[in-house]
């Protein structure tokens, strides 16, 4: 059990949160390495273990830090990156560089650069103009690229439509439009400087249904059909990224892996049979459903404001500048007090975070056990993009961040102090 209930408090992975708070402070990141590992293991079982010639790549934006990617590196899974400080922190960590993809839709040269000279295993190209940046790289640098050129399959999810990416109207990807990428794949496959390897898709995140990946699937598999026809060239690899939603409240309905990965791979054996078209590899890239479930977020409640027949207001340490979501995306969290977690609920009240915003509300109207002063709240499933996603909104703090697993627990993030805040300030001498 990765969530327990003892002498009224919550325990994660086996840690008393509340002396997690207490030793460490608030805001707090407790993440749950056992969690994770359980994440890894279902995808070994229900795809990499079942299928041929199949990978998985941790999307590492929803938690990039030195520990989680040693821990993903040992579980067996490769990583995608998106940009620089994402590339070097893999890097730090001694991540094997064949088991890194580069994505992202606006690469500069310096990281084009790094990503060749530590020998990335992929570079998903995002654009007609970043094919001839690579060439030009590889030339100065006599090496070869392995590319995969991402393509906006044109279909609509059910999400919301800040994590929507597939569809006809994007920044990400290349349009599927013949006079393009036709001749964008002729001079890939020309070029010798280019080892191009296929099609790269992401149509959201948070998703509970398999058909846009499906219709998604099926452009791409048609494309590498086409390729085959225009230029008498095979497709050796296709990544349909991911985008498995995760729950963060009961209402959530979380799916199985297999729910999306066993009608995709028939998809393709199927296609690849009728078409007599190798079967490609292929790559899959979850990052909200290895971690979100395995981090909460600890707070201390402060000061408690009742507006007579409207609301109860209790603020938090935090808020919006360690969980950006629910003004961001108006994501609904849930969450309880730690430290009377097995007590009968019997108010309704509004965590509110401490940022300057009308917007920086956490939780609107939960049910809790009487909340005073000094509470420790842990709010649920804030893995997936709440460290990576957290600011100094307001000269805030990034708050610490604690791996537990199996009643152990080591800190993997210290949490910022007021110089490191100023480290990168100065004053012009005429204001000295």
């Amino acid at each position: 059990m990765i969530r327990e209930i003892k002498n009224e408090h919550l325990y994660w992975d086996g840690c008393d949160t509340v002396s997690l708070a207490q030793k460490y402070g608030t805001p707090l990141y407790v993440v749950s390495q056992t969690a994770i590992e359980n994440e890894c293991r279902s995808l070994q079982k229900e795809f990499i273990q079942k299928y041929d010639n199949v990978r998985v790549v941790y999307a590492s934006k929803a938690f990039n830090t030195l520990a989680m990617l040693k821990i993903i590196e040992k579980e067996g899974l490769g990583i995608d990156v998106v940009s620089g400080g994402e590339l070097y922190t893999a890097i730090a960590a001694d991540f094997p560089a064949e088991k890194i993809e580069f994505n992202g839709n606006n690469k500069s040269d310096e990281e084009l650069a790094m990503a060749l000279d530590y020998g990335v295993g992929r570079i998903i190209v995002d654009g007609l103009q970043e094919l001839d940046k690579i060439i030009a790289l590889c030339q100065a640098k006599n090496k070869v690229a392995k590319i995969l050129f991402r393509i906006t399959p044109e279909v609509d999810v059910s999400t919301h439509r800040y994590i929507s990416t597939g569809q006809k109207d994007s920044k990400f990807g290349i349009p599927l439009d013949q006079q393009l990428l036709i001749p964008l794949v002729k001079k890939a496959v020309a070029a010798k400087e280019i080892d191009f390897y296929g099609f790269h898709f992401h149509i959201g995140s948070q998703l509970s249904t398999n058909t846009t990946h499906l219709k998604a699937a099926q452009v791409a598999l048609e494309w590498v059909k086409k390729i085959r026809e225009k230029l008498d060239f095979e497709v050796k690899e296709l990544n349909y990224g991911g985008g498995f939603g995760v729950r963060y409240t009961k209402e959530d309905h979380r799916q199985p892996y297999h729910y999306f990965l066993d009608p995709l791979m028939e998809l393709t054996y199927s296609f690849c049979h009728k078409n007599n078209l190798p079967v490609p590899a292929v790559v899959i890239e979850p990052g909200r459903s290895i971690v979100a479930e395995a981090g909460i977020s600890l707070h201390t409640i402060g000061n408690i404001k009742v507006l007579p027949q409207i609301r109860k207001y209790a603020a938090i340490d935090g808020g919006m500048t360690d969980n950006i979501r629910p003004g961001l995306y108006q994501a609904v969290y849930s969450g309880l007090l730690a430290n009377k977690a097995g007590l009968k609920a019997g108010e309704k009240i509004t965590i509110a975070g401490k940022a300057c915003e009308s917007t920086d509300i956490l939780i609107k109207d939960i049910c809790l056990p009487e909340v005073k002063t000094g509470d420790i709240f842990a709010s649920f499933t804030t893995g997936a993009y709440g460290f990576s996603m957290a600011s100094n909104y307001n000269k805030l703090l990034i708050p610490a961040v604690v791996l537990v697993h199996q009643g152990q627990a080591d800190l993997i993030v210290k949490r910022q102090n007021y110089r490191q805040l100023l480290q990168n300030e100065q004053l012009p001498e005429n204001l000295k």
